[in-house]
């Protein structure tokens, strides 16, 4: 399984959880680097807006975040999947 795959199952499973918990957890996994070509912190996939608002976001707006982790998670895996030719642009 690629970091990719487990990452993106990993979130996933994260966002389901997430749309129950109270209160919603973050899903920050201590691996707090920005890439730059993607805008994305590598460990959780948020974006710097997204982790600087966190604390003051609602339990509303925090799941919504969540399920926008677990979508870009399964985008950057189906990029990384094997035979997969990257978008250019």
């Amino acid at each position: 399984m690629s970091q990719a795959t487990r990452l993106a199952a990993e979130l996933t499973r994260g966002a389901q959880a997430a749309q129950r918990a109270q209160p919603v957890p973050s899903p920050c996994r201590n691996v707090c680097r920005m890439d730059a070509a993607s805008g994305y912190c590598e460990g959780c996939l948020r974006t710097i807006d997204e982790i600087a608002a966190w604390s003051g976001s609602d339990e509303a707006g925090r799941r919504r975040i969540w399920l926008l982790l677990a979508q870009r998670a399964a985008a950057l895996a189906a990029r990384a999947a094997p035979g997969c030719i990257p978008p250019t642009t």
